[in-house]
């Protein structure tokens, strides 16, 4: 199951960050880049099945500090976009499209992640990711329809901005998570 979730998880960072930069949308940069984090959370979970609950939590642990790395470089490329000379306006078609895609790719992940029925740290913490994704896949959709409407591109900055903060604090609740006692 984490295999299939870890192939859902590349192959959607590959589609994600590529579409992200030919259209020039950086919440589909930033939702891509999230999948290559989930997915190295996903890899270094295989690593740990069958291992102590201390190889476990340090793994979430890991993954946790890894998506605020990723957050931080996020929210920096927020600023650079915000405050450039001449905004360009991203292909709005393009992150509807791909963010659909995208949408289909994380619920099949999420219910796999579900249909494993396991409360270690190291599941809890892609099924936290995983959900984060299906949250900000519909807001770069909501984004994208914005920009159409509007013809700025504030919506897409403003939902890759909003990527990196649901990233942080999904971080901060997988931090807490790998300290909590075992049950």
């Amino acid at each position: 199951m984490l295999w299939a979730v870890l192939l859902i998880n590349l192959g959607l960072f590959v589609i994600e960050a590529v579409s992200g930069l030919v259209s020039r949308s950086l919440g589909l940069v930033a939702d891509g880049l999230d999948m290559l984090a989930d997915a190295a959370v996903y890899g270094l979970s295989l690593l740990v099945v069958g291992r102590a609950t201390v190889r476990k939590r340090a793994v979430a642990r890991a993954s946790g500090y890894l998506q605020l790395c990723l957050a931080l470089i996020g929210l920096v490329e927020v600023l650079r976009r915000f405050l450039g000379e001449e905004p360009l306006l991203p292909d709005y078609r393009t992150m509807i499209v791909v963010s659909l895609l995208a949408l289909l790719g994380n619920a099949v992940s999420l219910y796999l992640l579900q249909r494993s029925k396991s409360s270690e740290v190291h599941m809890s913490a892609s099924k936290i990711f995983t959900s984060n994704d299906i949250v900000i896949n519909l807001g770069v959709i909501a984004a994208a329809v914005l920009v159409s409407l509007l013809g700025s591109n504030l919506p897409d900055l403003i939902i890759g901005a909003a990527v990196f903060v649901i990233v942080s604090r999904g971080a901060l609740r997988i931090l807490r998570l790998s300290r909590q006692p075992a049950a």
